[in-house]
C-alpha cells in the first residue's frame, strides 16, 4: 500500500498549505491516537517535541488537542533536536514520539515525524494505518477519557546528560577550542551544554532564534561562516548542525569541510581498529571513496535507499553498528536515529584519545568530485516515467560509462528532483 502523505521522513511542507495546516494537523493527532488506543490497556502517552519555527507553537498545540481527544496523554518537552525525543520516548516509557520539524528547510516549512515507543521511526505499516484513520469523521472520545498535557521540566537536561554519557569518561574537551553552529535551530541549547561541560572552549554561531531565522546562512547547509570563525579565531575544529540537530558536518582546523561520509569513514576505521565494527551501511547517494575506503579496512559496506530510516532498516538487517548519509546523518550504537552531538563526540573521542588533530585524522581519504543540484518539480515523483527524461538518463550514463555514476530520484521530503553526478574528475561531473 502506497501511502498517500507520509514521504521518508514523515510529513513535510509548506506552513499553511496542503497538510501542515492547524485543521489537518489536528487531524493527525486524533488518527495517531486511535492508532495508538487500538488495543492498548492503558491510556498512551506521547512525546511531543519541536524545532524553533514560530509555527511550533501552532503546530504543537494543534496535535496536543488531537491526541487528546482520542484519548491520550501528551509530554511536552519543548525544543530539542530530533534524537533527544527519540531518546525521551523511551527512557520516558512512552508509546510513541512526535517531533515538529522540517529539518533543514527554511521557517516556512514545518513537519511531523513520529518515532515508536522503541525509540525507532514508525514502520510503514503504522503511518498506513495513521492515513486510513485520516479519512473518518473525527469524533472526539467521551469526556471522561480525554488526554491530558504536562510539561517535562528537566527534559533537556536528561538529554544532555546521556549525551556525556557516551563519552569516555576517563578524557574531556580541555584545552580544545570548538566553533559550533546550531543553525538557530534545535541544539541552540543543548548543543553548547554538552561540548562545554566536558570542558571545551567554546565560540558559537547560530545559538539565537528567533523563530524565523533557523537555517538561514547557518548550519550544515551553509558551513561558509563557520569555516570563516574556524579560520579567523585559530580554532581545533568547526561542528555544524541543521535545523533539527540530526545532521553534523564538520571543518577542520584549516576551514575544510568533512561530510557525513568521511566521517562515517573516520568512525568505521576507529571501530574496526577496536574490533566492534562488522559492517557499515550508507546509502545510493554515498562517495565512491567511502565504499573503497572500507574495502580496503576489510569492512564490508552495503548501501540503501536515502532516507536515516532505510540506513537504519539496513543496519538491522544486517546486524550493523554504524551507518549514515553523506548529508551528515550518521547512526551509531548508541542512539535510534541520527544523532549529531553523539557523532560529533565521538569524532572529538578519537581525536583525544589519538592525540592528532582532525586534518591528521583525515589523511588518507579523498572523496571522488560529486556534483548535486535540485531542480523543482511538481510532479517530481513520476519525472522518471517520462520516456524522454529516460533517454536523457541513459545518455549521460552512457558519456560517463566507466568513468563515474549518475543517480535522479525525486526528493522523500521536497518537491524537488535531485540529480547527482560522481565522476573521476569535477570538469566531467560538472558537464
Amino acid at each position: 500500500m502506497s501511502r498517500k502523505w507520509f514521504g521518508t521522513d514523515g510529513v513535510r511542507g509548506r506552513v499553511g498549505d496542503s497538510v501542515i495546516h492547524p485543521e489537518w494537523v489536528l487531524k493527525l493527532g486524533w488518527a495517531a491516537g486511535h492508532v495508538l488506543t487500538a488495543g492498548a490497556t492503558e491510556r498512551p502517552r506521547v512525546v511531543i517535541g519541536k524545532d524553533t519555527r514560530l509555527s511550533g507553537y501552532l503546530l504543537e498545540s494543534a496535535l496536543e488537542s488531537g491526541l487528546a481527544s482520542a484519548g491520550v496523554d501528551v509530554l511536552l518537552v519543548g525544543p530539542l533536536p530530533t534524537p533527544a525525543i527519540a531518546y525521551l520516548t523511551r527512557t520516558l516509557r512512552a508509546d510513541a514520539g512526535i517531533v515538529i520539524s522540517a529539518s533543514h528547510n527554511p521557517y516556512q516549512d514545518n513537519g511531523i515525524k513520529f518515532f515508536s515507543g522503541d525509540g525507532y521511526k514508525l514502520p510503514d505499516a503504522q503511518e498506513e494505518a495513521i492515513e486510513a484513520w485520516m479519512d473518518r469523521p473525527m469524533l472526539v472520545c467521551d469526556s471522561e477519557q480525554l488526554g491530558k498535557a504536562r510539561r517535562v521540566e528537566d527534559a533537556a537536561g536528561r538529554y544532555v546528560e546521556f549525551c556525556k554519557t557516551t563519552f569516555p569518561a576517563n578524557l574531556d574537551l580541555r584545552g580544545l577550542h570548538l566553533v559550533v553552529d546550531c543553525a538557530h535551530g534545535a541544539n541552540y541549547k543543548v548543543g553548547p551544554m554538552v561540548f562545554r561541560e566536558l570542558g571545551a572552549q567554546l565560540t558559537l554561531l547560530g545559538v539565537e532564534p528567533n523563530g524565523i531565522n533557523i537555517n538561514a546562512g547557518v548550519g550544515s547547509t551553509c558551513p561558509e561562516s563557520l569555516q570563516e570563525q574556524v579560520r579567523s579565531t585559530q580554532a581545533d575544529l568547526g561542528i555544524a548542525f541543521d535545523g533539527d540537530g540530526d545532521r553534523l558536518i564538520l571543518v577542520d582546523g584549516q576551514g575544510a569541510l568533512l561530510d557525513g561520509d568521511e566521517l562515517i569513514w573516520l568512525l568505521a576505521r576507529d571501530m574496526q581498529q577496536q574490533g566492534i565494527l562488522s559492517g557499515v551501511v550508507g546509502t545510493v547517494m554515498s562517495n565512491l571513496a567511502l565504499e573503497q575506503g572500507l574495502a580496503d579496512l576489510g569492512v564490508p559496506f552495503v548501501r540503501s535507499a536515502v532516507g536515516d530510516r532505510y540506513v537504519l532498516e539496513a543496519m538491522q538487517q544486517h546486524a550493523f553498528p554504524l551507518g549514515g548519509e553523506s548529508s551528515g546523518h550518521i547512526i551509531t550504537p548508541a542512539n535510534t536515529t541520527g544523532d549529531a552531538i553523539l557523532a560529533a563526540l565521538r569524532v572529538l573521542a578519537i581525536m583525544r584519545k589519538s592525540g592528532k588533530s582532525l586534518k591528521a585524522l583525515r589523511e588518507g581519504y579523498q572523496p571522488y568530485p560529486q556534483v548535486l543540484i535540485g531542480v523543482r518539480l511538481a510532479d517530481a515523483r513520476h519525472f522518471l516515467d517520462h520516456p524522454a527524461a529516460q533517454e536523457r538518463v541513459a545518455a549521460a550514463e552512457q558519456e560517463l560509462a566507466d568513468k563515474g555514476r549518475l543517480l535522479v530520484r525525486p526528493s522523500g521530503t521536497e518537491p524537488l528532483l535531485r540529480v547527482m553526478v560522481e565522476a573521476v574528475s569535477a570538469d566531467l561531473a560538472a558537464r
